[in-house]
């Protein structure tokens, strides 16, 4: 039987209810009533951030957006070459419980040198970053269909991927979490970038997770 949940911290925000609550050693984040992650399953966090590094030999720059409960951010530091990593998170108490709660499991990396966190709306921030990555790895709500704030829609829509391709050096990679396969958002990939192709992560119940990965964006991207 699991354990029952126990609230650790509920808050309101501009988006809605955030909740951080323990079950048994573990903790879920639950976003206006819905399931967003947990410490105790962090494989395809990891996987969205190996699947893109170990296609792209000596990276230096990396964006993860979507700090979650640090997974991607602690598999981005593995990497040897990795030089910075700017970890974006709209939500400020999100970053609190990384630095606390969620530490052991990150390894503790937001404390790594390495690692800069911009506490910010990705959609907004990525119109003002000015700097060329080699791989942007994002793990924003739930995916292109299914998302729990309205607003992350505009993440998957072809003005934003256009931008993201402008962001990377020219053999860089860009990769996208999903909790569901979408036909219409790996089309509309297609139609930006040269090179499209998904990973799967099977869940013991439920539908498999899905990892979009995208790079050599087509010429005529502005």
């Amino acid at each position: 039987m699991r354990p029952t949940p126990k609230v650790i911290e509920r808050i309101q925000t501009p988006r809605g209810e955030l909740q951080l609550q323990r079950r048994g050693n573990h903790y879920e984040i639950i976003s206006n009533g819905t399931f967003l992650m947990a410490t105790y399953n962090g494989s395809s966090e990891r996987l969205l951030v190996s699947a893109v590094l170990n296609s792209v030999p000596h990276a230096k720059r990396v964006i993860i957006g979507g700090l979650g409960v640090g997974f991607s951010l602690a598999e981005a530091l593995r990497y040897a070459s990795i030089q910075e990593v700017k970890a974006v998170e709209i939500e400020e108490k999100v970053i609190d419980w990384n630095r606390t709660y969620l530490a052991s499991f990150s390894r503790n990396a937001l404390d790594d040198p390495r690692t800069h966190i911009v506490q910010g709306d990705l959609l907004k921030w990525i119109w003002r970053e000015e700097g060329k990555y080699d791989a942007i790895c994002l793990d924003i709500d739930n995916g292109p269909d299914w998302t729990v704030t309205d607003s992350n829609n505009d993440l998957y829509q072809e003005k934003s991927l256009d931008r993201l391709a402008q962001m990377l050096h020219p053999k860089g990679v860009v990769a996208f979490w999903s909790a569901s396969h979408s036909e219409d958002f790996q089309q509309l990939l297609g139609h930006i970038f040269s090179d499209v192709r998904t990973k799967t992560i099977p869940r013991e119940k439920g539908e498999d997770d899905y990892i979009y990965i995208a790079a050599n964006p087509k010429m005529g991207i502005s």
